[in-house]
C-alpha cells in the first residue's frame, strides 16, 4: 500500500494540468501574418515604395529600396518566444520576371543577423522555387533546401503560390491547383530559434538576388494548411489571404497616394482594331483624332480626347445626285454601315453608303418631288420616311414610310400615308410612344390647312392619326423636351397673303399638343434646337418678307434669322441674338472640341443663288460671332457627322444635282 502511494505521489504532478511537464504554447497567433503589411516602410516614397497596377491587379516593387528597408525584427510577429513554427503556411501572391539560367531572387528570408546564417527562406530561378531552412543537430548545423519545378511561373502573369510544411511533408499548390507533395529525408525543425532574427522580404539581406518582380500578397500562417482559406476561388491567381492595405481600394485613395504609383497598359495605334472578349481592358490611341479609347464590354470607350480646336474646312467630296436635292438625312445601322439619303426634286431619290472615305450609291427609291427622309426606329425595326410634296403617276398625294430589310440589306415600302404637298416628317417618343408629325404646305393654293400627328400602334403596327394641329404653309416639325416636358414646334411659311405669321410652339398635355408660345417670324423654313451647358436654344431660320401686293426687292431676302433662348423664370424663349442671313432655309449645330458651332444655309441673296453660307462660333458673352465663310450655291440643308477619320458637314443645293462633303480640319 505504501508503494502504490508513493507512485501516486510521483505520478500526480503528471495527470494534473498546468503543473509539471507542461505544453508549448505557440510563439505567435495562430493568425495570418501579413509579412508584407509589416515589412512596408511608413515613409512611402522615401523608403522606395512604388505601387504598380498590372493585368487589373496593383502590387509592390521592392528593387528601388535598398534590402533593409523591407525588412523588420522576427520579435515583432514572435512576440511570445523565439521558436518558428513547426507547422505553418506561406502564402505568396507575385508576378515573377523572366530570370537568366542559374540566376536567383528571394521572396523571402529569415536571418541571424550576427551570425549572417540563413534560418530559412524561399527563392526561385529560372526552372524552381526553393525552400531552405537551416537544420542542426549534435553533429552541427546545414542547410537544407526543399526544390519544387516551376517552369510555368515565370509567364508574365500574377500567380499565388502556397507553400505548406507541417514536420517532413512539404506541399506545394499554385492557383488553386493540383498539389506537388514532397517527403523529405530532413524534417523541418521543430526548434528553430529566431531570437536576434530579422526578416527581408525581397531580399537576403543583401542586393545580390534581390527580387525584380512584383509581390501583392505575403502572408505567414502558423499552425495550418492556407489553402483550406483560399480555394476554391473565382480568380484563384489572385486569392486573397491578407493583402497591405496600400494595394486596397482605389488609387485616388489618400492611403494609396502616400506611394508613387504607376499602371502597366498595352496601347495599339493605327487603324480602329477590334474590342472582344480578348481585348478586355486594352488601350487603342487614335491618332489622327487624339484620342484614347479603352475596350470594355466589346466597345471602345473614349477616356481621353484632346481639345480639338477647329481649324479650317476643306472639300471633301463632290457627291453627283439624281437632281437637285431638297434635304439630307444621315444616320446609322448597326453592324451595317453609315448611310446619307438625298431627298431629289425629280422622279427617283437615293440612299448612299459611306465606303472607304466617302459616300457612294447604294439605293434608289422612286419619290415625287421629295423634300426631306426622317430616319427613325421602334424597338429593333428601322425606317425611313420621305415627304413628297408632288403627286404620285396616279394623281395622289402620299408620302411613303420605308423599313429597313434585316435579310434583303434595302429599304422596301411599309405604309402609305396620304399628305399636302408635305415638306417634312419628325418622329419622336413621349412617354414610350412613338409619334410621326407631318407638315402638311398646301392643298392646292390653300396654304391654311392642318398638319397631323401620327401615332404608332403596336397592334396594327401602322401609324394611324392622333391629333391634327392648324398651320399656315408649315416647312419644319422640330421636337425636343425641358425636363419632364415634350414640346414640339412648327415652322409655318406662308399663310396665303403673307410670309409674317407666327410660327407655334406647342406641350404635350393631358395626351395631345397645347399651344405654348408663339413667334413671329419671316418665311420660317426651319428650327435648330440645341444646348450648351444648361442653356437651351432655338434657332428659326427666316427665308423672305412678303405680302401679296408688294413686289419683292432683293431686301426681302436678305433678312434677319433669330435665336431665342429658354428663360425658365419667365417661362417662355425671349430673344437672344438677330443673325443677318439670306434666304436662310436651314440651321444645323455642332461641337468640335469644347466649341459649338452653327451653320446657316443661305440661298439667295436676291440677285444669286451663289452665296456664301457661313459657320457662326459660340462666343459665350458675344453669342454667336462668324468664323468661316462657305461658297455654296442654292444650299438647302445642312448635316454633321462623325467618322473613325473625322468630322464632316455635307450640303445639299436645290439648284444642281451635286451635294458636297466637306471636312472640318482641327488642330
Amino acid at each position: 500500500m505504501s508503494a502504490l502511494l508513493t507512485l501516486c505521489v510521483v505520478l500526480l504532478p503528471l495527470a494534473t494540468p498546468g503543473r509539471g511537464a507542461q505544453r508549448r504554447e505557440p510563439c505567435t497567433d495562430l493568425r495570418p501574418l501579413d509579412v508584407l503589411a509589416e515589412a512596408v516602410p511608413s515613409d512611402g516614397a522615401a523608403g522606395g515604395v512604388r505601387t504598380v497596377q498590372v493585368l487589373g491587379a496593383r502590387g509592390l516593387q521592392l528593387s528601388a529600396a535598398p534590402p533593409r528597408a523591407w525588412s523588420f525584427p522576427a520579435s515583432r510577429i514572435f512576440f511570445r518566444c523565439d521558436l518558428f513554427p513547426e507547422e505553418f503556411s506561406i502564402v505568396v501572391t507575385l508576378k515573377a520576371p523572366r530570370l537568366p539560367p542559374k540566376k536567383n531572387e528571394y521572396l523571402l528570408t529569415v536571418v541571424a543577423e550576427e551570425r549572417d546564417v540563413l534560418l530559412l527562406g524561399l527563392r526561385y530561378s529560372s526552372t524552381h522555387l526553393h525552400f531552405l531552412f537551416l537544420s542542426e543537430d549534435t553533429a552541427g548545423a546545414w542547410q537544407t533546401r526543399v526544390s519544387f519545378r516551376s517552369a510555368s511561373l515565370m509567364d508574365s502573369q500574377w500567380h499565388t503560390l502556397v507553400l505548406a510544411v507541417s514536420a517532413g511533408s512539404f506541399s506545394l499548390i499554385m492557383d488553386c491547383g493540383l498539389p506537388v507533395d514532397i517527403m523529405a529525408d530532413v524534417p523541418f525543425p521543430a526548434t528553430l530559434s529566431v531570437r536576434g532574427a530579422r526578416v527581408f522580404v525581397g531580399s537576403r539581406r543583401r542586393t545580390k538576388g534581390l527580387f525584380t518582380g512584383l509581390v501583392r500578397q505575403l502572408v505567414l500562417l502558423p499552425g495550418s494548411d492556407a489553402t483550406l482559406r483560399l480555394c476554391p476561388s473565382r480568380n484563384a491567381q489572385l486569392a486573397e489571404l491578407s493583402i497591405p492595405r496600400v494595394l486596397q481600394g482605389k488609387p485616388g485613395d489618400n492611403e494609396v497616394l502616400k506611394y508613387p504609383y504607376e499602371a502597366d497598359m498595352k496601347v495599339t495605334l493605327g487603324s480602329r482594331p477590334p474590342c472582344t472578349k480578348a481585348q478586355d481592358a486594352t488601350f487603342w490611341f487614335d491618332a489622327a483624332r487624339k484620342e484614347l479609347h479603352l475596350c470594355a464590354s466589346s466597345q471602345w470607350v473614349s477616356v481621353l480626347a484632346a481639345k480639338a480646336k477647329l481649324d479650317y474646312v476643306e472639300e471633301h467630296q463632290r457627291l453627283p445626285t439624281n437632281s437637285e436635292t431638297l434635304g439630307l438625312e444621315v444616320f446609322g445601322i448597326p453592324g451595317v454601315g453609315l448611310f446619307v439619303a438625298a431627298a431629289n426634286r425629280k422622279a427617283k431619290s437615293a440612299v448612299y453608303k459611306w465606303t472607304d472615305g466617302k459616300f457612294v450609291s447604294y439605293q434608289n427609291i422612286p419619290t415625287h418631288q421629295a423634300q426631306s427622309w426622317r430616319h427613325f426606329t421602334i424597338g429593333r425595326e428601322i425606317f425611313l420616311a420621305v415627304a413628297n410634296f408632288g403627286p404620285n403617276e396616279k394623281g395622289q398625294e402620299v408620302s411613303v414610310i420605308y423599313k429597313w430589310s434585316h435579310r434583303k440589306l434595302k429599304f422596301a415600302p411599309y405604309q402609305r400615308i396620304a399628305t399636302h404637298s408635305a415638306r417634312d416628317w419628325e418622329a419622336f417618343q413621349v412617354d414610350g410612344e412613338h409619334f410621326l408629325a407631318v407638315a402638311n404646305h398646301r392643298e392646292g393654293d390653300n396654304h391654311n390647312i392642318d398638319s397631323v400627328i401620327y401615332k404608332w400602334n403596336p397592334s396594327t403596327r401602322l401609324f394611324e392619326a392622333n391629333q391634327t394641329i392648324a398651320t399656315s404653309g408649315a416647312y419644319d416639325w422640330e421636337f425636343f423636351t425641358v425636363g419632364p416636358y415634350s414640346f414640339l414646334v412648327v415652322a409655318n411659311t406662308f399663310n396665303g397673303t403673307s410670309t409674317k405669321v407666327h410660327s407655334h410652339l406647342y406641350i404635350w398635355l393631358v395626351g395631345s399638343f397645347r399651344l405654348f408660345q408663339s413667334f413671329l417670324t419671316l418665311g420660317a423654313a426651319d428650327w435648330e434646337v440645341f444646348r450648351i451647358g444648361d442653356r437651351l436654344f432655338l434657332a428659326v431660320a427666316n427665308s423672305h418678307s412678303y405680302d401679296v401686293g408688294m413686289q419683292l426687292r432683293n431686301d426681302s431676302y436678305t433678312i434677319n434669322s433669330v435665336i431665342y433662348e429658354l428663360n425658365v423664370t419667365a417661362q417662355a424663349f425671349v430673344k437672344f441674338q438677330d443673325i443677318p442671313t439670306c434666304s436662310a432655309l436651314d440651321w444645323e449645330f455642332f461641337s468640335v472640341g469644347e466649341d459649338h458651332f452653327l451653320v446657316v444655309a443661305n440661298s439667295f441673296d436676291g440677285e444669286s443663288f451663289s452665296v456664301n453660307s457661313i459657320i457662326y462660333r459660340w462666343q459665350g458673352y458675344e453669342g454667336f460671332v462668324a468664323v468661316h465663310s462657305l461658297p455654296t450655291f442654292g444650299c438647302r440643308d445642312w448635316e454633321t457627322f462623325d467618322t473613325s477619320a473625322g468630322s464632316y458637314l455635307i450640303y445639299s443645293s436645290a439648284k444642281e444635282p451635286l451635294s458636297r462633303v466637306l471636312r472640318l480640319r482641327t488642330t
